[in-house]
């Protein structure tokens, strides 16, 4: 009878010590696990990575109570979770960069990137309804000829800055995907937002971030250096927050659809913007649209589009050709300038510039204009003025004068 009861003791001994050491392997316990990741180098069914073991084992359970972040907006173009500038980690997958890997992200979750490496790329090619956070914090990467981030399918991915600052750089000529040429440190087939409350610096060849259907900016620090365009997007982009600051030898922010002329807008209700371009800061097919938010533009061209609306937010453009410029992209919408709100600063280089400059009409009825310019106003359409406050050159107008073919007084002061 003792040496049964002591073999029975032991066998609880051992069972017990076993489930202990399956738990600090993560195989217990974990939560989502690997197999939404998947890396040229897979690791052995029985390994599981120190990083996963820190998100989802037991060391998660000790973290602070997820408290969203939620940027305040009355716009109906963006979502709650557009606008919400944190992840929840609880589920999260850590994955840390190695040189001269992939990593390829198959399911929604959310997705902590940390490291630093050079020639690592994640690509995310999920579900057409599956939607993907990807985490910045502490990622530093280098690739030569890739982008650091690839999305070729998913609904919609998300990037946010968290932590540490993260630094993402292609130092070289982009190489193709098949048909795809990737031309952007992080190149997006669909939807992308870019939100959070840290710090990401990304370097360029080519284009900074891209994406191939909307472009989304709500949150978080992006400074952006590159030769191409620094925000792309075929259809659209919209900013609600975040502060994004750009050095580029060509456009700041372009949108623009070459299979589609309906599309290629940008709306731009807050956030911080500061833009060096050498050719436009801001350039849209459609309609490009201020209504909030601070913008500072260094360029040879302000604001670019078929239709220029300025409704708000204070706006400083120091440019060597046109300030805000209305001309014929699209083939959907009539060419023209409006501005009803808003502080607009125009500052312009000497020569043949104009500070308003609109192939179509021009209409103000509201907000603070003050230009230097030896043009100030150039339209080849009807001018209304119906309210707001115009200074040219450092005097109230009483007039606007239009310089289209030398004209004279187009439009008295409102009353």
């Amino acid at each position: 009878m003792k040496n049964r009861t002591m073999m029975i003791l032991s066998l609880i001994l051992l069972t017990a010590t076993l489930l202990l050491s399956l738990q600090g392997c993560g195989a217990i316990g974990t939560g989502k696990t690997l197999p939404a990741v998947q890396t040229e180098e897979t690791p052995e069914q029985d390994e599981v990575p120190e990083e996963t073991q820190a998100v989802n084992g037991p060391a998660a359970q000790a973290s602070p109570v997820y408290e969203e972040i939620i940027l305040e907006t009355d716009s109906d173009l963006f979502t709650k979770r557009d606008l919400t500038q944190n992840a929840d980690l609880s589920e999260a997958e850590t994955v840390t960069a190695e040189s001269g890997t992939t990593v390829t992200v198959t399911e929604s979750g959310v997705y902590v990137l940390t490291g630093s490496a050079e020639n690592f790329t994640v690509i995310v090619n999920a579900g057409s309804e599956d939607k993907v956070q990807l985490v910045l914090d502490g990622l530093n990467v280098t690739n030569s000829d890739f982008p650091v981030i690839y999305v070729q399918n998913a609904d919609k991915v998300f990037i946010t800055s968290a932590g540490e600052d993260s630094s993402l750089s292609v130092t070289g000529s982009f190489r193709s995907d098949g048909s795809t040429n990737t031309d952007a440190v992080i190149f997006s087939r669909d939807d992308l937002v870019l939100n959070g409350t840290g710090t990401v610096n990304v370097s360029s060849s080519s284009n900074g971030i891209s994406s191939k259907d909307d472009l989304k900016v709500t949150g978080g620090i992006w400074n952006i250096s590159c030769r191409d365009d620094a925000l792309e997007a075929n259809d659209s982009i919209a900013v609600a927050g975040g502060t994004v600051g750009i050095v580029t030898d060509k456009d700041g922010l372009h949108a623009e659809n070459d299979d589609d002329d309906t599309v290629g807008w940008i709306a731009i209700e807050g956030g911080t913007i500061t833009i060096d371009a050498k050719d436009d800061a801001i350039h849209a097919t459609t309609v490009a649209s201020v209504s909030g938010g601070e913008i500072t533009v260094n360029a040879a061209e302000g604001i670019e589009a078929t239709q220029v609306e300025i409704a708000g937010g204070t706006v400083s453009i120091t440019a060597s050709d046109d300030g805000l410029n209305a001309g014929r992209k699209s083939n959907s919408l009539s060419v023209g300038i409006t501005i009803s709100g808003g502080d607009l600063h125009i500052e312009m280089g000497p020569g043949d510039t104009d500070a308003v400059d609109s192939n179509g009409y021009l209409t103000i009825s509201g907000g603070t204009i003050d230009i230097s310019a030896q043009s100030p106003f150039d339209a080849d359409g009807t001018i209304s003025w119906t309210g707001g406050t115009i200074y040219v050159n450092g005097s109230q107008a009483s007039t606007i004068t239009n310089q289209m073919m030398g004209g004279g007084m187009m439009g008295g002061r409102p009353h």
